[in-house]
């Protein structure tokens, strides 16, 4: 075993964790800023846990090229979102918007850690790059619920404005936009967008691949909470079906699972927080929805203008919340 085995191990058997049988490797953190193991332990009770290993001190490569003070900063603080989010919010998450419990997390200079549930033994062990529609409608409700819980929260210690696009951290991918309207509006969209009337807290990267399936894909837990923070939970709707549905997917099938999103939403608030009234922030954040996805696509275009994600039916989109400015 070697030393950071030997480390790990007895971090572990002061926290009650069993003998560790095998370390399995599932995926290296972007830019190489450590990486995400499964610990499979002799305990039949515990059978396995996630480690998170957040490394910055590491050698950054952006896959991209955003090699920048400013991506480093971004990265930084991301985790460190992340670690409050579980020691200070994640309790709050109830059955309906199932996360990963977290064990144990530490943060020493440029190193942290973070101890999670393994979601698979615990009964969510699938997950998928794309998605049918009656799947989607499953992650549809877990935001539901989620946004219904923390309407009218106060980030603390979370971003501010949640999601990794938004435009006050990205000013070096709207400057290499060409001129169009949609760079001309974008803070105009993002203003909008951030000084909604109903806020809440968005998850901030919910793409499909960071929600792990039951086998009936009945139900669904999310993982991946370094972008988590305030703002109009359309942002996560929108980003989310771009990442699992095709363009003709959405244009079809746009108007039903946004109704199925505000049908579980109002049932959501009226169990957990029925003094707001649900129709009052449906007629907002309709109305905020093409913005949401614009917003997004304004931070694509500068990003990576040849991205599979900007195609016909973002670009309608985004016609749609220019028009809607003006």
């Amino acid at each position: 075993m070697s030393n950071q085995q030997q480390q790990l191990q007895s971090l572990l058997s002061r926290l009650g964790f069993a003998k560790i049988l095998r370390i399995e490797a599932i995926q290296t953190l972007w830019s190489g800023c450590g990486e995400i193991v499964r610990i499979h332990l002799d305990d039949a009770k515990i059978s396995s846990i996630i480690i998170k290993n957040i490394d910055l001190s590491a050698t950054k490569n952006h896959p991209r090229g955003w090699n920048t003070d400013r991506s480093h900063l971004r990265k930084v603080k991301s985790y460190e979102v992340e670690q409050e989010w579980y020691s200070k919010w994640a309790n709050q998450c109830d059955t309906c918007c199932r996360i990963p419990k977290c064990y144990f997390s530490t943060n020493k200079e440029a190193q942290q850690l973070i101890l999670l549930e393994d979601l698979n033994p615990s009964g969510y062990p699938k997950r998928r790059e794309s998605l049918e529609i009656n799947e989607a409608k499953t992650v549809l409700k877990w935001l539901a619920n989620f946004h219904a819980i923390f309407m009218n929260s106060t980030p603390d210690k979370l971003w501010e404005v949640g999601t990794y696009w938004h435009l006050s951290t990205r000013p070096d991918e709207w400057k290499e936009m060409t001129e169009s309207k949609l760079k001309s509006k974008a803070l105009e969209i993002d203003q909008l967008l951030t000084n909604c009337q109903f806020k809440t807290i968005v998850h901030g990267d919910a793409k499909v691949a960071n929600f792990c399936f039951s086998n009936d894909y009945m139900s669904v837990a999310a993982v991946d909470f370094q972008y988590v923070g305030g703002g109009c939970g359309m942002k996560d709707v929108a980003y989310f079906l771009g990442s699992c549905l095709s363009e003709n997917e959405c244009e079809r099938h746009e108007t039903e699972l946004l109704d199925y999103y505000f049908e579980q939403f109002t049932i959501a608030l009226s169990n957990k927080q029925s003094n707001l009234d649900a129709k009052l922030i449906e007629k907002e954040w309709r109305r905020l929805f093409p913005l949401a996805w614009a917003d997004f696509t304004r931070f694509l275009v500068g990003w990576s203008p040849s991205h599979r994600k900007l195609n016909n039916y973002s670009e309608k989109m985004s016609e749609q919340a220019l028009n809607l400015l003006d």
